[in-house]
């Protein structure tokens, strides 16, 4: 119970910082519990695409290999999954009425993921892993999905559905670097690479945010949940 606890401790922290966020204009229970759900869903498609990604590539032992892993047969495969979901499920809700929504329910999928994937990996690495992994890859988590809900928010609301995948090209980018840098042999403390990649993530996710929720401060409430 005590890993259980580590492992959904950041990810409920994350969910409750972005449903503060939209205090404004909530989003219904049901459709947050409902993308949190695809989120733990889309984990399936995701592990297949990264299996077979991983059996075409074989053992990486040079840069390139572990180029390709990152972006292509992890980040690709893992954005890839939580995108089909936002968009074949959830892009079309009524619900979704505003840019910010893009970021909250993207946020939302990717909880799910980084909830049920951080449950497999404490369980395996224990109280060290969830100390670790509550800085690094659940926050990276939250970072991808913001920053491809950005985009996906403003393809709904301007009606520019090449925007759409301006947010998965995103997503993509920084969790393949993300993970590049933690997977490629490349120089001592190569993490740093890592953390600054995320660090420059939050910072792009910030503005975002703030670029979105102020046109929900500036717009009337439309629903509430």
């Amino acid at each position: 119970m005590v890993l259980l606890g580590l492992a959904l401790a950041p990810v409920l922290a994350i969910i409750l910082y972005f449903v503060f966020l939209d205090r404004f204009n909530k989003e219904p229970i049901k459709m947050l519990l409902m993308t949190f759900v695809f989120g733990v869903l889309s984990i399936i498609p995701a592990v297949l695409m990264e299996q077979y990604g991983m059996s075409v590539l074989g053992p990486t032992n040079s840069l390139v290999k572990d180029w390709i892993e990152a972006f292509i047969v992890i980040a690709f495969a893992e954005e890839l999954a939580k995108y089909l979901f936002l968009r074949i499920f959830v892009f079309k809700s009524r619900h979704f009425d505003e840019p910010f929504d893009g970021i909250i329910y993207a946020l939302m999928i990717s909880m799910g993921f980084a909830g049920l994937e951080n449950i497999l990996y404490v369980i395996e690495g224990g109280v060290n892993v969830a100390i670790v992994r509550m800085f690094t890859a659940v926050p990276a988590h939250a970072t991808f999905a913001v920053l491809m809900g950005y985009w996906v928010g403003r393809a709904k609301m301007e009606n520019k559905p090449f925007l759409n995948w301006l947010g998965l090209f995103s997503a993509i980018l920084f969790h393949g670097l993300y993970d590049f840098f933690l997977l490629a042999d490349l120089f001592p403390g190569q993490i740093l690479g890592a953390l600054l990649s995320l660090i420059v993530a939050i910072i792009l996710s910030r503005s975002a945010i703030k670029i979105h929720r102020s046109h929900i401060l500036k717009a009337p409430v439309t629903h509430e949940s």
